[in-house]
């Protein structure tokens, strides 16, 4: 399989694209004709810096305004095609892409489309070059591929073929499977974009919205399966237009648009075994079993202040590592590391972040296989060196920075607390709590499409439709990434402004991390009487707040009374029921909340969030007005924590 991407996917300068683009591992470039303009030197410099990356290009684009023009526009046109093809004979490619004619100028009629295609064909010939011919879902008089591939066979010239684009069919809600018709030798080129599903005029939404394969809403991977079904050949690439992409990382861009296309195409084997996809072989999307633990970095002394608020959750001191500074909380199905090692990852972590969950495990049917398909996908694993009678559990370097380890059963990994830790037999009380039932990590909004990838492509997920969450400071983009069993549930915040709750996070610990952990509790009630026994610091939610649900829902007295009594919150979703309770900010934003479900409830109370997050931010403002300055602080601020001395 052939990959490459348009050279205005990404942000930067021509020699910025070129080296992201080649160091993403793609095979070769479709030259947007801008980017060409902006530079500096002339084509034949542009093609020996594209063949000195390893790079070929593909595609030369766009040309416009071409067919069925009346003369003297159509005599124009035709020596505005000459100058391109003496541009595309000093690049060094041999493709150039027509796209449908928007002009007013433009005259209908098929055949008079497919005649000046046929002429331009044998122009481009004369040179051993090709035409591809696009439907623009805006076009004047040709806006789909059904009616571009008819041009293309009336011209009836072996130099002239159809490109098809994934964005432009479902723009117009053309059913792909039209293109198995099509004979593959006649696709000369395909081009892949996925985005959000937005009512809005078509040129804006394709100019400013389209999103790598999987992150959007459309489905890229049935308009793949159909081109492949044709024996169709040639490079699969990406044309993304979008603001957030040119503003953002080249590297980072180009990485995410690579991974995008291997798990498409991955994606359109396993779909459709009976069609070839030259794609080296790799695990399915793994399913995840459950979090085996969450780690934490931290000093001696913040670590003692993790562990007393751990301990008012009732979590148990279960385990000491055999070699390291490691230890083991657990209560119920939940298990919570705390490493204060002065080396190693960990440490690492904390020099950057201060106190910070630096690492999650996860349970999978086959460790081994999910490192095998992160690493296919362009994730690198991680490793660092194990003492004598340590396991060594695989592990990749996840987005933002942390860690994700996985153990299995079919391997012994699931040993590794009997083997890493010696155990202590201390009881841990009864406090309700299950499992973890969802992680919530926060990053800047740029971000934000990246680390949906990650998710999406690794593991057997599904993300749902992106919801605004109301600060009183601001928006926070949230998406969640789950599965059907409900065994991996990540919350996924995007922030843009510092002044959010969100955005504070992010600011003062240094980048991406994991803000919140939620706790599966049997009986929230129950749970909340045994917090109330062991000193539990819980949010104070507003007497208002309890005074609307009670109308809205038609809550009677006793209930309400309940919940406002322990400062619990309250969704419904038809007979589902969610009940939410969260403890007080930890250090300059993170906290642990603690949930129960009711009869299917799928959500995650996105209607309680903004009333949670003016209370965060009420006792976030409480606690700054109360600090003592003269006094050093225990923080998770990775600025506060470089000046201590225990580090």
């Amino acid at each position: 399989m052939k990959t490459s991407i348009a050279t205005v996917s990404i942000s930067g300068d021509l020699r910025e694209k070129l080296a992201a683009i080649a160091a993403a591992g793609f095979d070769g470039i479709e030259i947007f004709e801008n980017d060409f303009l902006a530079f500096d030197g002339g084509p034949r410099e542009v093609g020996r810096m594209v063949r000195d990356h390893g790079l070929e290009i593909v595609l030369f684009q766009p040309f416009r305004d071409f067919e069925g023009l009346p003369e003297p526009h159509r005599a124009r046109a035709f020596e505005r095609a000459e100058r391109k093809f003496d541009v595309m004979e000093e690049l060094g490619t041999d493709l150039v892409l027509v796209c449908s004619n928007v002009s007013p100028a433009a005259l209908g009629g098929i055949d008079r489309a497919a005649d000046d295609l046929r002429q331009l064909g044998e122009r481009a010939a004369r040179r051993n070059l090709r035409i591809g011919y696009e439907a623009l879902a805006w076009g004047r008089h040709v806006w789909d591929h059904r009616d571009a591939w008819e041009i293309v066979r009336r011209a009836d010239h072996s130099n002239v073929g159809l490109i098809v684009d994934s964005f432009h069919t479902f723009a117009r809600k053309i059913d792909p499977q039209s293109i198995r018709s099509i004979p593959g030798d006649k696709i000369f080129f395909v081009q892949l974009a996925d985005a959000p599903l937005i009512d809005m005029d078509l040129l804006y939404w394709s100019r400013h919205f389209r999103t790598m394969p999987g992150q959007g809403d459309l489905d890229v991977t049935a308009f793949s399966g159909a081109v492949a079904a044709t024996g169709y050949a040639g490079p699969w690439s990406l044309e993304i237009f979008n603001d957030q992409f040119r503003g953002g990382s080249p590297g980072a861009i180009a990485a995410d648009g690579h991974r995008s296309l291997v798990a498409l195409m991955d994606a359109v084997r396993r779909s459709e075994p009976e069609i070839a996809v030259e794609l080296a072989p790799m695990p399915a999307p793994i399913t995840v079993q459950g979090v085996e633990f969450i780690e934490f970095a931290a000093n001696e002394t913040e670590a003692a202040d993790l562990t007393k608020m751990l301990g008012s959750m009732g979590f148990g001191h279960a385990g000491r590592h055999i070699a390291k500074d490691v230890d083991l909380y657990s209560n119920g199905g939940v298990n919570i590391v705390v490493n204060t090692e002065r080396e190693g990852f960990a440490h690492s972590a904390y020099r950057m972040h201060g106190t910070c969950v630096c690492d999650i495990g996860l349970r999978v049917e086959d460790a081994t296989a999910t490192v095998e398909r992160a690493r296919a996908l362009g994730t690198e694993a991680f490793e660092q060196p194990v003492g004598p009678g340590e396991l060594k559990i695989p592990a990749i370097r996840g987005v933002g920075g942390g860690l994700m380890h996985f153990t299995d059963d079919k391997s012994g990994l699931a040993k590794m607390w009997e083997t890493d830790f010696i155990r202590r037999r201390e009881t841990a009380p009864d406090m309700g709590i299950t499992h973890i039932d969802h992680i919530g990590q926060t990053m800047n909004y740029e971000e934000l499409l990246t680390w949906l990838l990650f998710y999406t492509t690794l593991f057997d997920v599904e993300k749902t439709p992106m919801l605004d969450v109301v600060d009183p400071a601001g928006l926070v983009r949230s998406q969640v990434i789950q599965n059907d069993q409900g065994t991996m549930r990540f919350t996924l915040n995007g922030a843009d402004r510092r002044s959010t709750l969100a955005g504070h996070f992010i600011s003062e610990s240094f980048g991406s991390s994991v803000q919140h952990v939620a706790f599966a509790s049997s009986d929230i009630f129950k749970t909340a009487a045994a917090l109330a026994r062991t000193g539990f610091e819980r949010l104070t939610i507003s007497a208002n707040y309890f005074a609307d649900i009670q109308a809205r829902f038609g809550l009677d007295d006793a209930f309400t009374e309940a919940l406002k009594s322990s400062n619990i919150l309250y969704d419904r979703d038809g007979d589902g029921e969610y009940f939410q309770l969260y403890s007080t900010l930890y250090g300059d934003g993170f906290f642990f909340e603690i949930v129960q479900r009711r009869g299917g409830y799928n959500g995650y109370g996105a209607a309680n969030a903004q009333f949670r997050t003016a209370a965060q931010k009420r006792a976030l403002t409480t606690h700054a007005a109360n600090q003592d300055d003269s006094r050093p602080r225990s923080t998770w601020s990775g600025r506060q924590a470089t000046t201590s001395g225990a580090r």
